[in-house]
């Protein structure tokens, strides 16, 4: 199943830059190993915002969700981290299944 995950991240007050910017480089490397083993589709950081959209291939909500609660940045930044969530389908099958309804 294909989810479209829109990660925005807020800035502690409680962490130096420095401290932030350690965990970012932390999620970052679980990021892009989770990218070259096929579960992230594609990711990208949206332009001078703390804001990070990806594209991700898993088989049910429920491993998504274990996914996203074991993410390093959810840890350690918690509620500070909000993601939104769109469960996606492929356009080729909607269009199937439009072409079926006529």
């Amino acid at each position: 199943m294909l989810y479209h995950l829109d990660f925005k991240v807020e800035y502690p007050p409680t962490l130096s830059q420095k401290e932030f910017f350690t965990i970012w480089v932390e999620e970052a490397k679980v990021a892009l190993g989770a990218k070259a083993a096929g579960t992230i589709i594609d990711l990208w950081k949206v332009v001078g915002m703390r804001r990070v959209i990806a594209i991700v291939d898993v088989d049910s909500p429920d491993t998504l969700d274990g996914i996203l609660l074991d993410l390093p940045i959810i840890k350690q930044l918690g509620h500070h981290v909000n993601v939104e969530v769109t469960s996606l389908r492929k356009y080729e099958d909607f269009a199937k299944h439009l072409e079926a309804r006529i």
